[in-house]
């Protein structure tokens, strides 16, 4: 026999464990289709310790034998389950605010563990023991190679030790701790869907929707219009984009600038973007470099408008329909271009009237 831990140790909640994982559970599920409440051994690897003390010290001992070892007959309650380390044992405290202790156990061998207690009924009535005072309860924890066997109560004395057992008996099985779990993850699962799909407009975005710059968005704005933008032709989608972009300058009463005026114009007429933002290039003089500027922008999710310039905006809004892909360039323009509009439904109402000639749509 080999004393793997011994002296007091601080229990909280009348609890302490063997560990063995980062497997941690609840008194339940460890104790679950159990004899016993006073040595839980259901979740593999761990081992849930119920004491009478409910916080302060109590008397502990850690034992390993090379076999069964004999009753301790003095103890008021013993019970006995089986262990199977998956790794490192350690015994542990609450959170490990009191301490740990290692245990030289073999991981994935199986052992028989007997649980006694002395004192469980007075360790459960009497408060924390003060500095120099005696403790009230102690316990023993036994481990020794054994093949895998039910866990019982071999003996039973006290009135707390008898409401641990009905506890116990009163858990549901492993079996259907995993049938709840798997329910309680198939519902986690349907709600974070059902979020999902509200933030997108009330379905599920395609890889596509969901690819575009201001696809959700757009979506929680207008899903049905977003879907049928995915099934439009792209010629449509250049044009859809082009007007949205003018309506929204319209709107914010930038007709009057010529700048914009020069920009939008430059749009429709299908010029590539630096001619669009910077106008026709400029006669280069022999020996001089042609120079281009490069207007930088910054697209913002929420009033493109505030703190801005009426170039800048129009900027902002042209160069959105100048993405690559037709479909993710009207979306990410339609949107940026509801900025000026305190109605945002008036832009698109226009847009289908405009393009989208089915009242369906």
């Amino acid at each position: 026999m080999r004393t793997l831990m011994s002296g007091p140790a601080w229990v909280a909640y009348a609890q302490i464990y063997v560990e063995s994982a980062d497997n941690s559970a609840g008194l339940g599920e460890c104790f679950g289709g159990q004899r016993n409440g006073l040595c839980g051994a259901a979740v593999p690897g761990m081992l849930f310790l119920i004491t009478g003390m409910h916080t302060g010290d109590v008397g502990f001992t850690v034992e390993l034998h090379d076999e069964m070892p004999s009753v301790e007959y003095s103890a008021e309650e013993v019970v006995e389950a089986s262990y199977r380390p998956i790794g490192d044992a350690v015994l542990m405290t609450w959170a490990g605010d009191g301490g740990s202790w290692p245990l030289d156990l073999e991981p994935q061998v199986d052992y028989r563990v007997r649980y006694s207690a002395w004192g469980m009924g007075a360790g459960h009535q009497a408060g924390p023991p003060m500095d120099g005072e005696p403790l009230v309860d102690r316990y023993l924890l036994q481990f020794w190679p054994a093949r895998p066997a039910p866990d019982r109560v071999v003996k039973e004395t006290s009135g707390q030790a008898a409401y641990w057992h009905k506890v116990a008996r009163e858990q549901p099985t492993p079996a259907q701790f995993a049938e709840l779990k798997q329910e309680k993850a198939r519902q986690a699962e349907e709600q974070r869907v059902a979020e999902r799909a509200a933030a997108w407009g009330g379905a599920l975005p395609s890889e596509r929707i969901e690819g575009a710059t201001f696809g959700r968005e757009l979506s929680a704005l207008d899903r049905a219009l977003v879907d049928v933008l995915e099934q439009t032709d792209a010629q449509t989608l250049r044009s859809m984009a082009r007007w949205a972009a003018r309506r929204a300058c319209e709107q914010a009463g930038y007709g009057g600038n010529e700048r914009t005026a020069g920009v939008l114009d430059r749009m429709d007429r299908g010029a590539d973007w630096l001619e669009t933002l910077n106008g026709p290039p400029r006669p280069v003089e022999p020996g001089t470099e042609q120079r281009t500027t490069v207007h930088r922008f910054v697209t913002r999710q929420h009033g493109w408008f505030d703190d801005r310039d009426a170039f800048d905006n129009t900027t902002t809004v042209v160069s959105a329909t100048f993405n690559e892909d037709a479909f993710k360039a009207a979306v990410e323009t339609i949107w940026l271009a509801t900025g000026p509009f305190e109605d945002k439904a008036r832009l698109l109402a226009e847009l289908r009237e405009r393009f989208l000639t089915s009242p369906a749509l």
